[in-house]
């Protein structure tokens, strides 16, 4: 079975977004996302449960990637290594940015 290793690459921060859109008392406590750091690696056989540690809403977001991935979906065309994707979370002023690839058993 294939598994998964998902690595997180960039945790970015739109402030010129969360300036113009976020309501002020939110403003206040908002920066990039404190769930997840850079370089932090999380191992998933995909079909089974979410890893220890991860987001369930970015979870959500890259879970389609992840199933199509792993049962050989060709995403080749996009990127320089074919076992290696990029996906992100869905969080428009804090969204973090991950890579994923595939580790065979």
């Amino acid at each position: 079975m294939v598994k998964c290793k998902i690595t997180v690459l960039k945790r970015t921060f739109n402030e010129d977004i969360v300036d113009r859109y976020v309501a002020e008392e939110r403003k206040k406590t908002l920066g990039p996302c404190e769930v997840f750091s850079e370089g932090q690696e999380f191992i998933t056989d995909v079909f089974g449960s979410i890893p220890d540690g991860f987001c369930p809403w970015v979870w959500d977001d890259i879970y389609k990637e992840l199933v199509g991935f792993a049962a050989d979906g060709n995403f080749g065309f996009w990127y320089k290594e074919p076992n290696s994707i990029i996906a992100c979370c869905t969080d428009g002023t804090r969204p973090v940015i991950f890579k994923i690839n595939k580790i065979y058993d």
